[in-house]
């Protein structure tokens, strides 16, 4: 009876075996009742099957001693359990259940062991740590089917989001082009009506004329009868133009309905656009660090974020009054990032922070200081106004004697964009604050530009100090920078400045979109395409501050009521930005979410002819190009406060 409850027992200890899929470590020693010198030394085995009353374990090769000993009713066994990540050992000890010897080669046998002793913390741990154990596998593979449920559904929303982005991007470019036949179409009716009327004016006089000949000689009645005859017959002429100006005008306010319903709907298609290029911008903040990758497609420069791109991102962000993301990114500047000769380097990993490069140029600094007073202005929040100050310091350390700043620290040129950049810096600071001192140094580089950038009538500005390279970006910011009136005022003509660079900087490029159609766009390049090899390129970014540059000179006409000037250069920046429109793409990337943007030019590893080469990677959006684009769509300036 007892021989049957004990293997009753063994039975339900075996049921209630956890099964674990890795074994843990056991130390033993035998005796039977109180005989200990049985088996004196410790020996070692293993366990996979665990319960709340016991375990099996495993013993490979036994001595035919040791099986004689276990086999034994009364054998109890002292134990020593390792459990992985618990430091102290469990020690307990046990009566044999029963025991089995495993079939095959290199002999095993299990042995079911009762607890007679064990303290109930430790049992407990050996329970959870199997419970735990076993539960893992199944919790893994339920977070794998879940992750990839996940995956699927996000890549079949970014599937969606792309085709609807790449659809209203068509419509856009289809209605822009409706919009220019019917502008020639009320261009061409316009010329006919003014021929008409000037017949008419004529045929007027020539009536008049004849009137007054038949009052002079009424006498002669049939001269008289002649010049009625002859004034009769240009009156039914005249009816006959008039009958015909009235249709053309009947026309021309079709034409012009038409027209009106052109530009409302692509007013608001345009806005879907523009506000879809603007989320581009918001999706690509990292929200660690704040920082924007500036690139997105070309994998030299994966994750980079140049300080000069975080200016016009953090400007974009404060124009759609996104004033959070715009203090995340100015928190990293001004509480994480390093810098080096107490100012920042040029580019930093987007992802942690860290200096992506450690080249340190004084223009890039003056953007960011730029970006801190735009927040500052529109947000009241002086916060970050002590940044902008420590950058001002830090690049007037590089002004020379002759008022002009040095590329950087360990660099010996002079660049005009970065004059120009200060320049409009030192301006925006002594508006913040009031003080003096800005106003100083402003004049100290206005004066080196005159003197070392627009000293030659054959190219208005020079790229740099002793360098008459042609740079595009140089032209559209000193508009922009310094101003029409300004440059009026030291003897400079910013017709001429504009004339000079639309002539020789402007190209009409071919550019291959993303359903494989060529589209010419007509935009600038980075420099006088006649000096370089590869063509005509058109930058984004660098059509953009022209588009904005000609805007300003609009704004600079219709304050003085020179309207025809108004009309050519509004024009102008309506004909290039329809350019960049045709350049807009849907972003190709997962992280872009589908989402709208410009790529930096029309090629990609094309020679700017300023010493450094576009991106690589087709269509690879450009946070500069991006966010100018919506600078000049909404006629914002990012060298002036107002």
């Amino acid at each position: 009876m007892m021989q049957q409850q004990q293997q009753n027992q063994a039975d339900q200890e075996r049921r209630q075996y956890i099964r674990l899929d890795s074994v843990l470590p056991v130390q033993f020693r035998v005796f039977c009742g109180d005989k200990k010198e049985d088996s004196p030394d410790w020996l070692q085995g293993f366990t996979s099957d665990i319960s709340k009353g016991g375990i099996c374990l495993a013993i490979n090769n036994p001595s035919r001693q040791l099986l004689e000993l276990v086999s034994d009713p009364q054998t109890v066994l002292d134990l020593i359990i390792e459990i992985p990540l618990i430091k102290t050992p469990v020690t307990a000890s046990g009566r044999v259940a029963w025991v089995k010897e495993m079939p095959g080669p290199g002999r095993k046998c299990l042995i079911g062991l009762i607890y007679e002793n064990i303290d109930e913390r430790q049992n407990d741990r050996i329970m959870r740590y199997a419970i735990t154990k076993k539960a893992i596998f199944p919790s893994s593979v339920a977070a794998i089917i879940l992750l990839g449920l996940f995956l699927g559904v996000n890549s079949y929303m970014n599937m969606r989001l792309l085709k609807g982005n790449k659809m209203l991007v068509k419509q856009l470019v289809t209605i822009l082009q409706e919009s220019v036949m019917a502008k020639q179409k009320i261009g061409d009716i316009s010329k006919e009506k003014q021929d008409l009327q000037l017949k008419m004016q004529a045929l007027q006089v020539r009536m008049d004329s004849l009137e007054a000949e038949r009052r002079k000689e009424s006498e002669e009645k049939r001269k008289a009868e002649k010049l009625t005859a002859a004034l009769n017959s240009l009156t039914k002429e005249k009816n006959e133009l008039q009958t015909q100006l009235i249709a053309l005008q009947h026309k021309e306010n079709k034409v012009t309905e038409e027209l009106l319903q052109l530009d409302k709907r692509r007013t608001e298609v345009e806005k879907a656009n523009f506000d879809k290029i603007y989320h581009w911008l918001t999706v690509h903040q990292n929200p660690r660090t704040g920082l924007v990758m500036s690139f997105e497609g070309d994998d030299s420069l994966k994750d980079w974020a140049f300080i000069y791109d975080q200016s016009l991102a953090m400007q974009a962000y404060l124009l759609f009054s996104d004033t959070e993301r715009a203090r995340n990114m100015l928190d990293f500047f001004a509480k994480k990032a390093k810098r080096g000769d107490g100012l920042f380097y040029n580019a930093y990993y987007a992802d942690d922070g860290s200096p992506a490069e450690y080249v340190v140029h004084c223009g890039p600094n003056i953007w960011l200081g730029i970006a801190a007073l735009h927040y500052t202005d529109r947000t009241g929040d002086k916060a970050y106004l002590p940044l902008a100050e420590d950058i001002y310091a830090g690049v007037m350390r590089l002004q020379g004697d002759d008022g002009g700043l040095r590329g950087g620290p360990e660099v010996e040129w002079f660049s005009t964009e970065h004059n120009l950049d200060a320049y409009s810096f030192c301006n925006m600071l002594y508006k913040m604050t009031g003080d003096a001192e800005y106003l100083v140094g402003r004049d100290k580089i206005l004066n080196w530009l005159v003197v070392n950038t627009y000293n030659r009538s054959d190219i208005p500005i020079n790229r740099g100090k002793g360098d008459s390279t042609i740079a595009t970006d140089t032209y559209a910011w000193a508009v922009a920078a310094v101003g029409p009136a300004q440059l009026e005022a030291v003897g400079m003509n910013p017709d001429k400045i504009m004339e000079f660079a639309e002539e020789h900087c402007a190209v009409e490029a071919e550019y291959v979109k993303q359903d494989n159609r060529t589209v010419k766009i007509k935009g600038f390049d980075f420099s006088a395409a006649e000096h370089l090899a590869r063509g005509g390129v058109v930058s984004s970014e660098w059509t953009a501050q022209m588009i904005l540059a000609f805007r300003i000179m609009a704004d600079f006409y219709s304050a003085k009521g020179i309207e025809s000037k108004v009309q050519m250069y509004e024009a102008k920046a309506d004909e290039y930005l329809n350019g960049l429109v045709n350049l807009i793409v849907s972003s190709p990337s997962p992280s872009g979410q589908g989402q709208s943007c410009l790529p930096y030019a029309t090629q990609d590893s094309v020679d700017t002819g300023h010493g450094w080469i576009s991106p690589k990677g087709k269509r690879t959006g450009s946070v500069s190009g991006t966010a100018y684009t919506l600078f000049a769509y909404y006629r914002y300036n990012p060298l002036e406060i107002k």
